[in-house]
């Protein structure tokens, strides 16, 4: 085998890799079959060796390593399921034919870590008790021209890990993990909501007018239709287009796009849950949402108990409901409806709170109960009864003027839902509408556009309706206390390399 020095290039090994490539060519192997004969995955001939000891298969994987000795291979093979030991010996080889992608026994030095072969041989276990494959014949599926990073310095390089995110899953077990629970935990959401009778269903990306909730758009143009369009940033509008048309449960797992900032728990492109419910309030959305993540709970990690930021909490007793009137007294000492606008503003000042667009008591008071106490709720909780100003589409109370009846949840100080009891009169969504135009003419970039065709849908009748929203990302991030969001996104939005 072809021994570099520790400081060779990445090139210089790319080199070698096609060099070996050229050889198997010359030999009349073809190093890219479009077909693999496995009849095994690794883990079931390590689950069933008592049933298969001696018996013989055909395993297929990526080889993470090769150690040869004497007359004697050893590679360790993986695949999906797991790895498993290819143990070789030249005296089981016949005189290759180099058809059909087969190598000999004097080919596995053309051999690299990373190619990925097919081991055709007899269910073993070697002196040291290690269930292996006796192999007779090996096939290479596919040459690798560059090496995996080395197994003991690691993937190490931030940046690179999330440019790179398909070595980083290779390379690093904990970070598949995070991934694999994303896709578990939608696919769990999905089955949690067909069991209630949801429909799956999907609206437009591209949209001639974006809405649904307060965000800075991105635009693009329709060379087609000649015209603006936005990308979307929250899917509500058309999902309440399909309640007027006559469904009475819809959710859909949305990407949604918001040209804003990034951080720790923001991305501008990110996906959305969203369903709605004809004939609901949002108490009753409420109690959807507490059961769906009590569910999803359980199913990832098998109790009631949630890690958020190494603090455990169980999310398993009933939860607390209390207004937003209520929790910014006991953690403020104010009282919502008496405390004055002057003193307001000096709050605000003193905590650094600003406020967009035009200045609202309401707004402002949201804003600091935002900054300030939201951290602080730990325990499982809703908050309850939002004021209007603040909730654009969410019902007015049915006994609370100013108020809506609109809730956030709360765990681990972290917020995870939002959702209230649906505006369906299109008399009083265009009355707020035209207080979100006022917003943006005071220069709230992310207030909302008044949308006379969703007016005209709820026109023509709509039930009573409750509906929620919560980003994917951030529940996985909840669920998997993994807290920077490139890290449950499988391939994190990066400024490309000039």
């Amino acid at each position: 085998m072809v021994e570099l020095s520790i400081m060779a290039t990445l090139k210089e090994y790319r080199n070698i890799r096609i060099s070996k490539l050229n050889k198997l060519i010359e030999l009349g192997v073809n190093p890219y079959p479009a077909e693999s004969h496995r009849t095994k995955t690794n883990n079931e001939v390590i689950e069933k060796f008592n049933d298969l000891e001696g018996e013989n298969v055909v395993v297929s994987g990526r080889i993470t390593s090769i150690r040869s000795h004497n007359k004697l291979y050893f590679i360790d093979l993986k695949d999906a399921s797991g790895k498993i030991q290819l143990y070789i010996k030249e005296e089981n080889f016949p005189t290759p034919e180099y058809k059909d992608s087969e190598i000999g026994f004097n080919d596995l030095n053309l051999l690299d870590t990373g190619d990925f072969v097919e081991a055709n041989g007899k269910v073993t276990k070697t002196k040291t008790g290690q269930i292996s494959i006796e192999v007779k014949s090996i096939r290479i599926l596919s040459k690798a021209l560059r090496p995996l990073p080395d197994k003991w310095e690691g993937f190490k390089d931030i940046e690179e890990r999330y440019r790179k995110r398909y070595i980083d899953f290779l390379t690093n077990d904990e970070v598949k993990k995070v991934i694999d629970a994303r896709w578990k935990i939608t696919q769990n959401i999905r089955k949690f909501l067909w069991s209630k009778g949801f429909e799956e269903v999907e609206t437009p990306v591209l949209q001639p007018l974006y809405g649904g909730t307060n965000a800075k758009p991105f635009s693009t143009h329709f060379n087609a239709l000649d015209c603006d369009f936005y990308l979307r940033v929250a899917p509500e509008l058309y999902l309440k287009r399909l309640i007027v048309g006559g469904y009475e449960k819809v959710f859909e797992i949305a990407k949604n796009f918001r040209n804003e900032g990034i951080d720790h728990s923001h991305f501008p492109e990110f996906t959305m849950l969203e369903w709605y419910e004809a004939y609901a309030d949002y108490h009753k959305v409420m109690d959807l949402a507490e059961e769906l993540i009590k569910y999803l709970v359980k199913e990832i990690t098998g109790k009631s108990i949630v890690k958020v930021k190494g603090k455990e909490i169980d999310i398993g007793k009933k939860w607390e409901r209390i207004t937003i009137e209520d929790v910014v007294k006991q953690y403020l000492g104010i009282e919502w409806d008496k405390v004055t606008d002057d003193e307001v503003k000096k709050l605000c000042e003193e905590h650094g709170v600003k406020t967009r667009g035009a200045w609202d008591k309401n707004k402002a008071l949201f804003n600091l109960y935002d900054k300030e106490i939201t951290p602080k709720l730990s325990n499982p909780t809703w908050v309850i009864d939002y004021p209007a100003s603040v909730s654009p589409l969410a019902k007015f109370h049915r006994s609370k003027p100013g108020r809506t009846e609109r809730f956030e949840g709360y765990i681990g100080g972290i917020e995870i839902f939002d959702g209230w009891s649906e505006i369906v009169s299109g008399l009083e969504q265009r009355e707020r509408f035209e207080k979100e135009q006022k917003n943006m003419k005071e220069g709230d970039a992310e207030a909302m556009p008044l949308d006379e065709e969703f007016i005209e849908a709820l026109e023509y009748g709509c039930p009573p309706l409750g509906g929620i929203g919560f980003g994917i990302d951030r529940l996985v991030m909840f669920l998997t206390d993994t807290w920077a969001i490139k890290d449950v996104v499988a391939f994190p939005t990066l400024k490309p390399r000039s």
